[in-house]
Formats: C-alpha cells, sequence, structure tokens
C-alpha cells in the first residue's frame, strides 16, 4: 500500500504504543486516544519472550530494552517440600535464546520515547472513546464528540475492551474465577536472578519470582513477586489481616517471605484479574482488533505482551504489503489466528492445574507433569509454547538470522561502561 493513511490507535497500552510506532515509522499519520490522562503501565513485570524480543529488534530498542532487563534461562517450580514440578531451560531448545525479565513501566517508557520522536503521532490522552462507527471510520468520545474519518481504527484497549462488541460477536469472553496480587521489590540478595521460581500448594496457592531489571535513570534491579488468589476472595483476603497472609506465605515459601521481610506493606500490592476472550472475528469495515482486546487469555503462559508486540508488527506489515486495508485486515487475522491457534487452549486446559480448587488434577500434575516434559518430542512441543514460537498445533513461528545473531551479542547491560 502506497498511500498514506490516517490511523486511529484506542488504547496506549504495548500493543498501541508499537503499532502506532510502526506506522508512524511507514509514514502515515497516527492519532492515540486514551482514557487515561497521565498513561502509564500498568502491572509490575513480566517476561518477554524471543517474539516479543523480535518485535522489539524490528523496531531498533532491543539493546535498549536488554539493558534495561534481565535475561531469564529457567523456569522453575516446585512444590513447599522442594519438589520440582516445572524445570524448563530455555537452552534445550536454542542456546542462543533467552527470555528478558522486564518491568512494564521500562517497556512503556522505551516504546514512549521512541514514539515522542516521531512526528507522525499525535496523542490524545483523558480521551475516552464511547462508540466506534467500523463502516465510516469515525471514533466518539465520552464527552460526545466524533474524530475522524480515519482510514483505520485499531482497537486495542484491552482484555475487558468496551468496543470490540462494534466489530464483531464473540466465540467467548468471560473472567477468569482467579487472579493474583503483585507488586515490585528490591532483588537485593535473591539468589535466583535468572530465573523465574514459583512455588504451589495443590492449585488453590501460588506465588512468584521473576527478576525484571530496573526502569530508566535507575540502577536498583527489582523482582516482580505475585500471589494468586480467587477474584471473589479479595475481600476476604483483606479482611483476614497482613498477618495471616505473611504466615501463609511463610508456610508456602520462606524464601519469598524473607524477600518481603516482616515489615512489608500489604497496601502495595495491586489486584489483577483475567479474561479469556476469542471475538468470532478481528475486522470489520475499517476497525481492527490488536492486543488481549482480539486474544484474551490467562496469564498462565505468560504470552499476552509478546502477542500483542507481534499483534502491532504483523499490522504495519501487511498494511504495507496489501492493496488495501481490507486485504491488509484479512491477511493480518488470518496470520495471527494461525499463530494463536493452540495457546487459547492450551490456557485454558493449564490454568486449572495451577489455578483452581481441583486438589486430585494438582496432585497428578505433581506427580506427572516434570517427567511429561523430559520426553523428548513433548519437552520441545512444551519449550515452543513457553517461548512463543510454536504456530499452530505444528508449525513454528520464525524467527530471523538477524534477530538471533543480535540476541548472541552480549547484553549492553554486561558490557562496561
Amino acid at each position: 500500500m502506497t498511500r498514506r493513511l490516517r490511523v486511529a490507535v484506542v488504547g496506549y497500552g504495548s500493543g498501541g504504543q508499537a503499532l502506532a510506532l510502526a506506522l508512524a515509522r511507514d509514514g502515515h499519520d497516527v492519532e492515540v486516544f486514551e482514557r487515561v490522562p497521565a498513561p502509564g503501565p500498568v502491572g509490575a513485570g513480566f517476561l518477554l519472550q524471543p517474539t516479543g524480543l523480535q518485535a522489539l529488534w524490528r523496531l531498533g530498542l532491543l539493546d535498549d530494552a536488554r539493558a534495561l532487563g534481565v535475561p531469564v534461562a529457567r523456569l522453575y517450580g516446585e512444590t513447599p517440600e522442594g519438589r520440582g514440578v516445572m524445570d524448563m531451560r530455555y537452552a534445550d531448545l536454542d542456546p542462543r535464546l533467552t527470555g528478558l525479565g522486564m518491568q512494564r513501566g521500562a517497556l512503556f517508557a522505551l516504546l514512549h520515547a521512541a514514539i515522542s520522536r516521531e512526528s507522525g503521532i499525535r496523542l490524545h490522552a483523558g480521551c475516552a472513546i464511547a462508540e466506534l462507527d467500523c463502516d465510516g471510520g469515525r471514533l466518539r468520545d465520552a464527552q460526545g464528540r466524533w474524530h475522524g474519518p480515519f482510514d483505520v481504527l485499531a482497537v486495542a484497549d484491552g482484555s475487558a475492551s468496551t468496543l470490540r462488541c462494534a466489530v464483531t460477536g464473540m466465540r467467548i469472553d468471560k473472567p477468569y474465577p482467579w487472579g493474583a496480587l503483585w507488586c515490585l521489590l528490591p532483588e537485593s540478595d535473591w539468589p535466583w536472578r535468572d530465573e523465574l521460581r514459583q512455588r504451589y500448594r495443590r492449585a488453590r496457592q501460588m506465588a512468584g519470582m521473576l527478576p525484571v531489571g530496573r526502569m530508566p535513570g535507575e540502577t536498583a534491579r527489582k523482582l516482580s513477586f505475585f500471589w494468586s488468589l480467587p477474584v471473589a476472595g479479595f475481600e476476604a483476603w483483606r479482611d483476614a489481616g497482613r498477618e495471616a497472609w505473611l504466615r501463609a506465605l511463610e508456610a508456602l515459601w520462606p524464601q519469598a517471605h524473607g524477600q518481603l521481610g516482616d515489615a512489608f506493606d500489604v497496601g502495595v500490592l495491586a489486584r489483577a484479574a483475567y479474561r479469556d476472550a476469542i471475538p468470532q472475528r478481528w475486522w470489520r469495515g475499517r476497525a481492527v482488533l490488536l492486543g488481549d482486546a482480539a486474544h484474551a487469555m490467562s496469564p498462565q503462559l505468560g504470552q499476552g505482551v509478546n502477542m500483542a508486540l507481534v499483534d502491532a508488527l504483523a499490522l504495519a506489515a501487511r498494511l504495507r504489503e496489501a492493496a488495501s486495508t481490507e486485504a491488509a485486515f484479512d491477511a493480518y487475522q488470518r496470520e495471527r489466528r494461525a499463530h494463536l491457534a493452540a495457546y487459547h487452549r492450551y490456557s485454558r486446559w493449564l490454568t486449572p492445574l495451577f489455578q483452581s480448587e481441583r486438589d486430585r488434577v494438582a496432585a497428578l500434575r505433581d506427580l506427572a507433569f516434570l517427567p511429561a516434559g523430559r520426553l523428548p518430542l513433548a519437552r520441545g512441543h512444551m519449550l515452543r509454547v513457553l517461548t512463543g514460537v510454536q504456530h499452530g498445533w505444528w508449525g513454528r513461528y520464525p524467527l530471523e538470522a538477524g534477530f538471533v545473531a543480535a540476541l548472541e551479542r552480549a547484553s549492553p547491560a554486561d558490557l562496561p561502561e
């Protein structure tokens, strides 16, 4: 497509930011609509997989991200007795690959700084969008003002999107019964600095620690801590009080309790809830879905940010190549659905193994998950799902040679100043 497009992006999360940046660099005029008056990150930390890292590499931000994040070589989960349940090492798939633990604020800052350097992007902060005119390419804000027309309306307003119903009906759209409490902690003397560590008591209790590096301009590195909890149990957790929860954490995982410390303020713990959302289609007229608005799922596979970044680069590429926006949207939908084909099902299958009250299922997990993961075919498949490179049920998402070579080079964080 050679003509200059006028594009509206609804939502200034990772996917919306990446799409705005990619399209502006392709010469399009981009306006971003974000309901929050002072946009910023939501969440503590996450694990960037090779798929998400490749998207950042294509945007020229890989080295910046690696300078702030922490390479993660292993995902390890165990019972309170220290018996292994899950042990996944990136090197078993490809010794050149790792994940990257990163603070959400750091990725937001990197993308925002890059966007600020582009002249073709206008951000409307504090402008909530209430209605889409998919065929006319217009947006109505909460004050009743119409914006547009635009050639493209990219809907990236998250898992609880209020706008996707204007684009499509839903095959599945329901909240998960389990959520989490989370916060950032100083890394200090945490012993597992290149691992995502988790502990499980059956599926009723789960805690995790992920090294997530530092924010721009800071030197102190952080950990992202989470505690699994039924959404309906948030108020009961609060009413039970701080000491009861700290005792439960200490019983599950003394090292994590020690990292928080006896003076830990539970008021810093934020709540998170999740949805499973599968639309019937990803586009209609001039409107197209992106990120969690298109494919929200449980965080058990840790793919949310990664798939949003991949979506953004895929949509930009299809708009670059196709003869019309409709052809671009159709190619984008087919490409991304093919990649994601297995992930929703795996997410729904795995979540009850780690977040539920199904004790017998969790007991079977404790016995069988680790041995099954050591079988050659199963291990390779599990690692491909983990890293985001499983494409459908049998294929493999391509990682470019230039990107893999860039990963092999020393991280900027490891180079002497």
